[in-house]
Order: structure tokens, then sequence, then C-alpha cells
């Protein structure tokens, strides 16, 4: 079964980084290779089960490395593949907007936010 083209290269980009998980984990892995549980911890609110899968993507999409250094306890370390590197990369740009306009950004946000409790009540 053939795959459908992109219509763009965002769609391409957004194939490999769709998800909520993914670009906080490429930001966090770009700067250093991490252990699983700085990881986490790094990230914040994301379940285990959701960071396991979207490691696991990244790994089999080429963007990330997983490192098992076959120890007891278990040791296991994450890293961006030069492939990641260039895509890590490519967030730079949208960091940046997101640093720039992040008092904008939450207010939009709280207002989402009280305009979904309105729909609740």
């Amino acid at each position: 079964m053939a795959t459908p083209g992109f219509i763009c290269g965002l769609d391409a980009a957004l194939a490999v980084i769709g998800g909520k998980w993914k670009p906080l984990i490429l930001f966090h892995l770009a700067h250093e290779a991490r252990r699983y549980g700085d990881l986490r911890r790094a990230i914040g609110k994301v379940s285990d089960k959701m960071l396991i899968q979207q490691l696991k993507e990244l790994e089999a999409d080429g963007i990330v490395d997983r490192l098992d250094f076959k120890e007891i306890p278990p040791k296991v370390e994450y890293s961006l593949t030069a492939f990641g590197q260039t895509l890590a990369g490519a967030l730079k740009p949208l960091c940046a907007w997101g640093t720039e306009h992040m008092i904008e950004v939450e207010k939009l946000m709280s207002r989402r936010g009280a305009s979904e409790m309105e729909k609740v009540a």
C-alpha cells in the first residue's frame, strides 16, 4: 500500500513531531543525552505510558537513539541522532516565538479555558 504524499514540508515535519510531547522531548534532548527519569522530570505532566510511546516512535523514525547500558539497576539513556539534531534545530525558531509571545499565549489559553468551562456549565 502506497503512503500518501505530503501537502508541504510542514505536513512532513508534523508527521514526525505530531503529538503533544514530541517537541518537548526534542527540546530537552537537544541540549544533552538524558536518562529516562531525568527526561520525565524535565517534561513534567506526561504519563510514563505516553512518554515511553513517544520515545519509541521517535526511535523508530530515526530521530532518537536509545542506549541500554545493560546494568542493574537498569540504565538507559536517550539522545538525538544526527537526523534528530536537524529537527531540533528547526524547532528553535518556534521556541523563540513561544518565548517572545508567552504572555499573549497565556492570555489566549486562559480565555480558551474559560470558554470551555462555559460550555460545560
